[in-house]
């Protein structure tokens, strides 16, 4: 299997979710995926992530799946790819001190990276990182009105240079690829960030206002506490 390599550069319908609560010594892990539609090497760990979620389905292990930008040169608008995340992964190579971004690429916790589709590695990090003790853990809220969905959260344990991340996830989407290297192909992506958003943790709690896009169903919000050096020090997930 072969990787790429690219140098840096009216009505309301109101609907409330059970607060979930974690205990403080509940260990988490969160996975982010950078992958791409334009990509031939990403199915296969597209695939790998959507397995790992329903393996741990009731353990608190998220998927996020990052769709960056940087492929659609070849010919392949990815539909669900932003800036936003591709300037992400930059970051993250920054603090790897690596000069090249690729894809696929899981980053665990903030903490290190590896091949989104090495099968025996992501296992072995997230048996890893559930048996470590979480620093920080978060009760969430939401409520539905019509096409925005009204968070609030609590972030147990410290703070301080920290901040809070919403991310509103696509359960699962398949779109049919015309053109670049997954041309002809019915892709089925997971885990798919569809908005994300982001708090300075001035304080343990707050809310914040996310719009929900009209034409997706099926998702869930995942949140993720990450301190000034992108380490990711505690999560939670509801569905929506």
């Amino acid at each position: 299997m072969r990787y790429f390599f690219f140098l840096l550069l009216g009505t309301s319908l109101i609907i409330s979710s059970e607060e979930t609560r974690i205990k403080p010594d509940t260990s988490f892990v969160v996975m982010q995926l950078f992958t791409s539609q334009g990509c031939s090497s990403c199915p296969a760990a597209d695939v790998l992530a959507e397995e790992i979620k329903k393996e741990y389905n009731d353990k608190n292990v998220m998927i996020l799946s990052y769709h960056v930008t940087y492929w659609d040169r070849l010919g392949w608008k990815d539909p669900f790819g932003k800036k936003e995340y591709t300037e992400m992964q930059y970051a993250y190579a920054t603090k790897f001190k690596e000069r090249r971004v690729y894809t696929p690429q899981i980053v665990v916790n903030g903490k290190e990276h590896f091949i989104g589709s090495d099968e025996y590695i992501l296992r072995k990090k997230v048996k890893q990182y559930l048996r470590k003790r979480t620093t920080n853990t978060v009760q969430l809220n939401s409520t539905k009105k019509g096409n925005q969905l009204e968070v609030t959260f609590k972030v147990n344990g410290e703070i301080k240079d920290k901040k809070v991340v919403l991310a509103l996830v696509l359960d699962k989407e398949t779109t049919q690829v015309r053109h670049g290297e997954n041309a002809h192909k019915n892709l089925s992506n997971s885990n798919i960030v569809i908005v994300q958003k982001e708090h300075s943790l001035q304080k343990s709690q707050g809310n914040m206002k996310i719009d929900i896009p009209k034409k997706y169903s099926n998702m869930r919000l995942i949140t993720f506490v990450q301190d000034e050096q992108l380490n990711i020090t505690g999560g939670n997930q509801i569905k929506i």
